[in-house]
């Protein structure tokens, strides 16, 4: 048994979570505090900054309740595993286990894990069309590159993680059943 302590002071254990373990100040306030890229940013720009401005885009896009409350959560795992590098990532196939493991218990407990098929795809076209307008705000090496469009307006500006984890907390109340 793997036991860790979050923000909450909840000892869980992140290999075997459970719907009582799920937690919504400890997703936000983890989330907040975890910086995007493996911090090869040209700022401090958090998982919680990402999953926000994902959620305010379905939003703008008149998607589902649903949906903009997947893609504030989409990356919720990270909250218990941190994060890794997506070119990394791909290849550590027991990491992608335990984290769709985590990502079915964290849907459960937001009455997520019907997700169609559908809805799965439009919070994953979200997710990477943030990501490309991400890597031209924040990301040398991107400067001549034309993101694709996006219905909202992020800022993609330093944010304090206070403020990040108010904010991803007012949506999650607004959106959650």
């Amino acid at each position: 048994m793997s036991i860790m302590m979050t923000y909450t002071g909840k000892r869980i254990d992140p290999l075997f979570l459970k719907v009582e373990d799920i937690c919504d100040e400890d997703i936000a306030h983890a989330l907040s505090l975890l910086c995007r890229g493996g911090g090869h940013l040209k700022y401090f720009y958090s998982v919680g900054q990402h999953c926000i401005y994902c959620a305010n885009e379905a939003k703008a896009r008149g998607y589902s309740q649903r949906v903009i409350l997947a893609c504030l959560l989409h990356d919720a795992s990270e909250a218990y595993i941190s994060d890794i590098i997506t070119p990394v990532k791909q290849h550590l196939d027991y990491y992608l286990e335990v984290e769709n493991k985590i990502m079915d218990i964290v849907y459960k407990a937001y009455g997520l894990n019907s997700l169609t098929k559908e809805e799965n795809e439009l919070w994953k076209l979200i997710d990477k069309e943030m990501l490309d307008n991400e890597l031209n705000a924040m990301m040398r090496g991107y400067e001549n590159h034309t993101p694709i469009s996006l219905s909202s307006k992020p800022h993609f500006k330093e944010t304090n993680y206070k403020d990040v984890e108010k904010e991803f907390l007012k949506i999650l109340k607004e959106f959650k059943k």
